[in-house]
């Protein structure tokens, strides 16, 4: 299955992760193929429906639009599933959520936020997704997804 991150990558943000008692985030269950599960769900919430899609070909499952996961550019999204890794995953494995609070706690609602933080830009910025099926990403295909924009 696809992952956008890798243990090795935690450890550039994280380096002690593994001080504390666990070693793989990669084995039963693989928290980066669960985070990347996450992030296509969102991407299919928030950004794909807002595309330019009439003109392309497009995937459509039981009449909801649906992103073929095979079209991104994984490395945009490496930051994010990383933040998202240590936030959602891994300091919650970690925590006691003592209600005096607990570093394992602090971090993980840390990281939460950068996800939320690194998502929202990369929809701002635009997701490098191949809409036409070319092989090759121009300008017109990194669709940004506009927040204070009505959309119809």
């Amino acid at each position: 299955m696809a992952q956008f991150a890798t243990d090795t990558d935690l450890l550039e943000y994280e380096p002690q992760i593994h001080d504390f008692g666990i070693q793989d985030f990669g084995n039963d269950p693989n928290l980066h193929e669960k985070t990347y599960d996450d992030i296509i769900r969102l991407l299919n919430i928030k950004w794909f429906p807002t595309t330019q899609f009439g003109r392309y070909d497009i995937t459509i499952s039981n009449n909801h639009l649906k992103l073929d996961e095979n079209k991104i550019v994984e490395a945009q999204f490496k930051r994010a599933a990383v933040y998202h890794v240590l936030g959602y995953y891994v300091y919650g494995r970690l925590s006691t959520f003592d209600p005096d609070g607990d570093s394992f706690k602090e971090k993980m609602m840390y990281y939460k936020n950068l996800f939320n933080e690194e998502f929202d830009l990369i929809l701002q910025e635009g997701v490098q997704y191949d809409l036409d099926s070319d092989g090759n990403i121009d300008s017109s295909e990194e669709t940004p997804y506009y927040h204070n924009r009505l959309q119809r």
